[in-house]
């Protein structure tokens, strides 16, 4: 991975290239080239999630299943470790990419960048793993295990953690790679991890019989391969990038931004966390039909919340790219059209399992108490299925253009708006409060993210005009 020459012109306008679609293509075509492969990377990974139980469960051993289901978290958060760094990162990379179209020395600043948020979250990965394997037997009591699965729990989780740095490394990069547009390459990278993955599951638990041990270590070996593949992909095809130790730095015009965005997802993940464990526990106090009707809507709300999450996700490099090269009639073109396109995807999705949620839950389960339930618990989930897509829309402008502040608010309001909407739900309206207090929320975050986007605008607008610091009338916004 070489710097580039801060005097080389910049190549935007190299007809079919990653950086084409950022700077000049047609936005449509833009949108399928980020947001599609982005959308099927996930479906291709929650395929496997289903694969891997299934292939732990053919060891007939319910305490094994459980260990794993304990350690999620675990693995949740370290996950959002590499997210810290590697979204803060990569919103600044595509931001400098804009840049360096009117400023072509803007590149030479991306190598720093890069240095910092991969070497960044291994950094932190390691002394985040190091403590948790001295802090093994209280963390597998804090994750929930009982007597039964601590062993299990114990085993799986010490695995994961000896792969931390690996793994935040992992999810850093996918986000840095995307940086540059190239999604097609983000996809390849993941499907690749996801087959190794089962490849390694069926080796290490059904052949040489490890247990849940055989499963972190699959799922550790995994991340290897797809570090391995995104790091050879930046060396060879990467014009600015650089993962050298010599670019490393805690420069505050690389430390602020990259940790200003970064941090917000490290917050909203602990808080999904807390909000997911809070939620199941409430809703198994009504019985086992509810918390099985939940994981059925689950499962069948997964596929257009995970088409949303292909175009919410899958737009940030085209967002700050334009808003790096000042390029506001292609900022707003970008903004109208996934807003379009998402409002597309969650209404009509929508619509469909309404009308045909009979249907559709039958072919999860037969249980009358989970069918009876689970219309009202799709309705709920669909309704904020709507809402959140736009807010994470919103999000992602957020983190796109900079503005650390509005990007941490909507990062941490779901956890901080959630617990107290579910806990008074439950007191006041019982199990019907459960169900639609997730509603609730996503439907006042969102209404917070439109306060906080018209609150930007007038910043957005100035950054546009290369002064972001400065007062002044904002230009036509519209539409942002």
């Amino acid at each position: 991975m070489s710097a580039s020459n801060p005097e080389t012109p910049v190549k935007a306008d190299d007809h079919g290239t990653n950086r084409w679609y950022l700077s000049t293509a047609p936005v449509l075509r833009a949108l399928v080239h980020l947001c599609v492969p982005m959308a099927a990377a996930m479906i291709v990974g929650a395929l496997y999630n289903v694969i891997n139980s299934g292939v732990i469960g053919a060891l007939h051993d319910t305490t094994l299943l459980a260990a794993v289901t304990f350690g999620s978290p675990l693995l949740a958060l370290v996950m959002a470790v590499g997210g810290m760094f590697g979204t803060g990162g990569g919103a600044l990379v595509s931001r400098l990419l804009g840049a360096s179209e009117n400023e072509p020395a803007k590149a030479g600043e991306i190598k720093h960048v890069t240095s910092f948020a991969v070497w960044g979250s291994v950094i932190v990965g390691a002394v985040l793993g190091g403590t948790g394997l001295l802090l093994l037997d209280p963390l597998v009591s804090l994750l929930g295990a009982d007597a039964a699965t601590a062993s299990a729990t114990r085993s799986f989780v010490a695995v994961l953690l000896a792969f931390v740095p690996v793994l935040a490394a992992a999810f850093c990069l996918e986000q840095l790679v995307r940086a540059e547009g190239a999604t097609r390459q983000v996809m390849t990278g993941l499907i690749a991890s996801t087959v190794a993955n089962l490849g390694f599951d069926v080796l290490f638990i059904l052949v040489l019989h490890w247990g849940v041990a055989g499963a972190a270590l699959a799922t550790g070996l995994a991340n290897l391969v797809v570090v391995a593949y995104f790091v050879t992909w930046l060396a060879r095809h990467s014009e600015h990038m650089s993962l050298a130790p010599r670019w490393f730095t805690l420069s505050p015009t690389v430390l602020k931004p990259v940790l200003g965005i970064g941090v917000g997802e490290l917050l909203q993940a602990g808080f999904l966390i807390v909000t997911s464990l809070v939620l199941n526990n409430l809703a198994a106090g009504y019985g086992d039909g509810p918390l099985a009707a939940m994981g059925v809507v689950v499962r069948i709300a997964q596929v257009p919340e995970f088409l949303v999450m292909g175009v919410t996700l899958g737009v940030l490099p085209l967002f700050a790219y334009a808003y790096g090269k000042r390029d506001h009639g292609r900022l707003t073109a970008a903004l109208r059209a996934s807003a379009i396109t998402v409002g597309a995807i969650t209404m009509v999705s929508a619509a469909v399992l309404i009308v045909f949620r009979e249907q559709v839950l039958s072919v999860f389960s037969d249980d009358r108490s989970v069918l009876a339930i689970g219309g009202t618990i799709l309705a709920a989930q669909l309704v904020a299925m709507i809402a959140n897509g736009f807010a994470g829309l919103l999000t992602s402008l957020f983190q796109a253009t900079g503005r650390a502040v509005a990007a941490t608010v909507m990062s941490v309001t779901h956890g901080v708006l959630f617990l107290p909407a579910v806990f008074l739900g439950n007191l006041w309206f019982g199990l019907t409060g459960i169900i639609w207090a997730l509603t609730v929320t996503e439907g006042t975050v969102f209404l917070v993210g439109g306060v906080l986007w018209l609150a930007s605008r007038r910043a957005i607008a100035q950054g546009l005009q290369g002064d972001p610091e400065s007062a002044g009338e904002p230009l036509e916004t519209a539409a942002l």
